[in-house]
């Protein structure tokens, strides 16, 4: 698993259910609320600065998808995608990288397509069964409460970036 993870130039994940806790929050008017996790997007940033390109591929479109993907500096954002094996393949196209060299965590069966093709795939513990079968690593932390970055942390462990990373905040 290690190596699987040290080989990872591209990690990519899914939203609802690993950036959040999957719950679909809307307000009396209808507009859908997100709650994204501080943790989590502290490793993404982290694992961006040791040069690991980011990537989102999400069925459902959101416009605080747009919002949280620019803030946390997400190379790829693709949202609507009914067929993520095809959104998949075009973004290792545009990035340059193999299958072997991507992540990709996701929470349902509509992500197995891509995480049975990656050479690091990761599930959520509350996923279903069938896909955390088919999966490389499962979280101890569930999605929108720190899986995220628990696969950021993992990653640059792997590929020995962890200490540099969190270094200027040991001072």
């Amino acid at each position: 698993m290690n190596d699987r993870a040290k080989a990872v130039r591209l990690m990519l994940f899914d939203v609802d259910g690993v950036m959040t806790d999957g719950g679909l929050h809307y307000t009396d008017s209808g507009e859908e609320i997100k709650v994204f996790n501080t943790l989590d997007g502290l490793g993404i940033k982290l694992l961006r600065a040791t040069g690991v390109r980011l990537g989102i591929i999400t069925g459902r479109t959101s416009r605080i998808v747009e919002h949280r993907a620019r803030h946390l500096g997400i190379d790829f954002l693709h949202q609507g995608a009914h067929d993520k094996l095809e959104v998949f393949h075009q973004v290792l196209e545009q990035a340059g990288v193999r299958a072997e060299e991507c992540g990709y965590m996701g929470d349902d069966v509509i992500d197995l397509p891509v995480l049975r093709r990656v050479g690091f795939s990761v599930a959520v513990p509350d996923a279903p069964e069938l896909v955390r079968h088919h999966v490389h690593y499962v979280t101890g932390l569930p999605g929108g409460r720190g899986a995220v970055r628990e696969v950021c942390e993992h990653i640059m462990r792997a590929q020995g970036t962890l200490d540099a990373a969190l270094e200027p905040f040991l001072r």
